[in-house]
């Protein structure tokens, strides 16, 4: 609870400090408070707390807060110069990104699912305005109406599905409507499947999974790169914990039912998301569509439910957020030299800024699970969890996706080092220095250690 206390207070603070037009005092305001907040998920490991039977703070809520804080926390260093070219109103955007980390808080660490739906509308609310905040932008404004609609009408299957469950069991709770399952394995109301339907459908929409993506390429690219960088990283973290909650734990004695649907979903995802980015010819619209195609690798952790499934994610996350994060950065830094974000952008970037070329050029690496890199790991733990099950066919398909992964993510690579491109020098700020180089260590020492935090669940 001290967590999202901390992190409301500051959003509040920041609100005020901007009021006061202390717009020096915003950032460090805001990294002190999401440092607090790091220093409480710390304190409270092993605790396992649980407040009034609405939220459970166990390890498995901390480890996903302390990855979702840390991811904040990056972005937040990626501000400088961000912001004040384009909006006096500072102090609003720092505000609405912690409003909307206060939600995937209570996301990540519900126990009753009136709580998953508060979480979710807290943040979605926050995003609705930050994706459509530049009022004299066409794209912004279209990526905000079109995020506002499908992210009600997700809510509205999410209800639903909330709806049926409550009236099979009676309850919100997790633990009571797992104990109903288990109870009445035989005799389970004709409610609650349809129930479990909807909640699929509902949060496969907030992820971004295959065939409910049809939001994703508009928002992504509409939306300023930044709040981009957020909802790609920080907010699928989320969707994935809160997923992983339901599905892996209340949900998991109708693990034969709900599997062959999400099956289809795995398989839809990783096709869709690998193959459309194929062919994108804007760095940030492939990095969309990349987005979605991980979307269905992270899925792989329901498809076999083991007790290393939380962790497996975990790991998978952490080296999708931190690479993510990386391409975002640059893409920034390009974006302002050159004026836009196709992939000529990036011709001859290894000699005008070798240093910002290498960071990407690890980061492209790691998104396409290149060996000694977190991707890596984090792939071939999802894989081989799924191989236990003897699920080959399957696992044969992920990796034909992610073969045509490698495609895509080279040519990066490949118009940086191999092409000529503008003369205009690239500088790097120093702090995107430090993000750059903090994400790099992290993404390499989970490449190589991955014990770091694959036992911390």
């Amino acid at each position: 609870m001290n967590i999202i206390i901390t992190i409301t207070v500051t959003a509040l603070v920041v609100l005020y400090a901007g009021l006061f037009k202390a717009k020096k005092a915003l950032l460090p305001l805001t990294l002190l408070g999401l440092l607090t907040s790091l220093a409480f998920v710390v304190t409270a490991w092993n605790t396992d707390q649980t407040y009034y039977g609405m939220m459970q703070m166990d390890n498995f809520a901390l480890a996903f807060t302390g990855l979702t804080i840390a991811g904040t926390f990056l972005i937040f260093m990626l501000t400088q110069n961000y912001f004040a070219a384009n909006s006096e109103n500072i102090a609003e955007y720092f505000t609405l990104i912690l409003f909307a980390l206060a939600g995937i808080v209570i996301m990540v660490s519900y126990q009753n699912m009136s709580m998953l739906f508060i979480g979710l509308e807290i943040m979605s609310v926050s995003l609705y305005i930050l994706a459509g905040i530049r009022k004299s932008n066409f794209a912004s404004n279209e990526a905000a109406l079109k995020y506002f609609l499908m992210g009600a009408f997700s809510t509205g299957f999410l209800l639903f599905g909330i709806t049926l469950i409550y009236g099979a069991t009676g309850s919100f709770d997790l633990e009571v409507i797992n104990k109903y399952l288990v109870g009445n394995y035989q005799a389970i109301s004709p409610m609650f499947y349809p129930g479990v339907i909807l909640l699929i459908i509902g949060l496969c929409f907030k992820i971004g999974a295959a065939p409910f993506h049809f939001w994703v390429p508009d928002v992504y690219e509409g939306s300023p790169t930044l709040i981009t960088t957020f909802m790609a990283t920080v907010v699928k973290t989320a969707g994935f914990a809160a997923f992983l909650r339901l599905f892996a734990g209340t949900f998991a004695p109708l693990h034969d039912f709900w599997l062959p649907p999400l099956m289809g979903i795995v398989c839809l995802t990783l096709l869709i998301g690998n193959v459309t980015a194929l062919f994108q010819k804007n760095f940030k619209r492939m990095l969309t569509y990349s987005s979605v195609s991980h979307a269905g690798y992270l899925l792989f952790s329901l498809i076999t439910l083991t007790a290393s499934s939380a962790s497996n994610v975990l790991v998978y996350a952490s080296a999708y957020t931190f690479a993510t994060i990386i391409a975002f950065a640059v893409l920034i830094l390009v974006k302002q030299r050159t004026g836009n974000d196709n992939f000529e952008s990036f011709n001859g970037l290894a000699k005008r800024n070798p240093f910002t070329a290498l960071m990407l050029t690890v980061a492209m690496l790691s998104l396409a699970g290149i060996p000694l890199t977190a991707g890596f790991i984090g792939k071939y733990l999802m894989f081989v969890n799924v191989m236990s099950e003897y699920q080959v066919y399957l696992v044969a398909f992920a990796i034909l996706n992610a073969l045509v992964g490698f495609y895509y993510y080279f040519k990066v690579i490949v118009a940086m080092y191999f092409k000529e491109g503008h003369d205009t020098e690239l500088q790097t700020p120093f702090q995107y220095q430090l993000v750059l180089v903090l994400s790099v260590v992290i993404t390499i020492i989970l490449g190589v250690y991955p014990s770091v935090i694959l036992n911390l669940i």
